[in-house]
């Protein structure tokens, strides 16, 4: 007979996406409540809750287009169940031909966290992973 021990699984997921169109590169971030909780250490039914996220996200991740830093604009956020979903942007993209990312979203608090970034850009998908001591990754198109 097997048995299993039950272990946390620490991740988020960042999917990308380039909209031709408005020249922007749009971010969806998915995280477990729980964990982003624990790392700001605000309870998730605080009325500060969903704007603390969005401070700590905009800590904990940079974007670069062609070497350039880029700022990112917040557009909303939101929490399902066990989950929180944080949308940010970047505008003034024409082309790019590389992207790095810093990512260190949940890395301090968990030291086995994993984070995802899925990058579609015109036609190319590009993933990326960030851990304890690769925080910072890098694709070219």
């Amino acid at each position: 007979m097997m048995s299993f021990n039950v272990a946390d699984f620490y991740s988020s997921m960042t999917k990308v996406d380039y909209i031709d169109g408005s020249k922007t590169l749009k971010f969806t971030t998915k995280m477990n409540t729980s964990h982003i909780s624990d790392a700001i250490k605000i309870n998730r039914n605080t009325a500060g809750f969903e704007a603390e996220v969005k401070k700590y996200v905009n800590n904990n991740f940079d974007v670069f287009v062609n070497d350039a830093p880029k700022n990112l604009t917040f557009t909303g956020s939101q929490i399902s169940g066990e989950t929180v979903w944080v949308y940010f942007e970047t505008s003034g993209v024409s082309d790019i031909s590389s992207l790095k990312i810093k990512n260190t979203i949940l890395l301090s608090a968990f030291p086995k966290q994993i984070n995802l970034v899925n990058i579609a850009y015109k036609g190319n998908l590009r993933t990326m992973n960030f851990q304890r001591g690769k925080e910072v990754n890098e694709v070219t198109f």
